[in-house]
């Protein structure tokens, strides 16, 4: 399965000057957020397989304009082709507003999806706005990733883990791919395309 991964940034080449070419054997689109809504519909129009996403911190217009023809998969265990997503949107709360949350917050958003966890044997790749933490997150509070997306790898052991919220233009040395534990690390900003081995969309045992 060939995805497409954006964050953050609209890319020029998929809405200013958009080739349909450019869509060539792509299977999904991954939006981790902080996207304008209408960028995501125009690809959802031309672009034949689902459009993915989950909140950033600054999407709070999605509540009045919400990505028309994508499919948001927020607190929940989406399958597609036998590939689990399990989206998990939101930054570091660091002031008022929404689609921000505390370490303890988003650890009881973990904790409701037992059951979906349970039922579908864990999940394949993890669709996040933020980071995890001291895995490719910034300093400050406002881009300090969640200790629990790190405990997420250890016990479920997906694939990937793709994030975005820490643009790369604010460090040249910035690493856009990573690894930890058994999981690939992508910081999708801007757009980046990426291959999952669909054979390895089999239940794990957990312990």
């Amino acid at each position: 399965m060939r995805i497409l991964a954006l964050a953050d940034k609209e890319s020029p080449a998929l809405w200013d000057y958009f080739d349909p070419e450019r869509l060539k054997g792509i299977d999904v689109i991954i939006s981790c957020g902080d996207l304008n809504p209408r960028y995501l519909s125009f690809l959802a129009t031309l672009f034949r397989g689902p459009v993915l996403y989950v909140h950033g911190n600054h999407d709070d217009c999605y509540a009045n304009t919400p990505p028309e023809g994508c499919i948001c998969i927020e607190d929940q265990v989406y399958v597609y082709r036998g590939v689990r997503f399990l989206g998990l949107g939101g930054s570091m709360r660091y002031k008022a507003g929404p689609c921000q949350y505390t370490e303890n917050q988003m650890k009881q958003r973990v904790m409701r999806l037992w059951f979906q966890l349970t039922r579908h044997k864990g999940f394949d790749i993890l669709v996040t706005h933020a980071p995890a933490l001291h895995l490719g997150d910034g300093e400050g509070l406002t881009h300090t990733g969640f200790q629990i997306f790190r405990t997420l790898m250890e016990k479920y052991r997906p694939a990937f883990f793709v994030h975005g919220h820490v643009h790369l233009s604010y460090d040249p040395m910035a690493r856009r791919v990573s690894r930890y534990c058994d999981t690939t690390i992508i910081n999708a900003y801007e757009k980046y395309e990426f291959n999952f081995n669909t054979e390895l969309a089999k239940p794990k045992t957990i312990n």
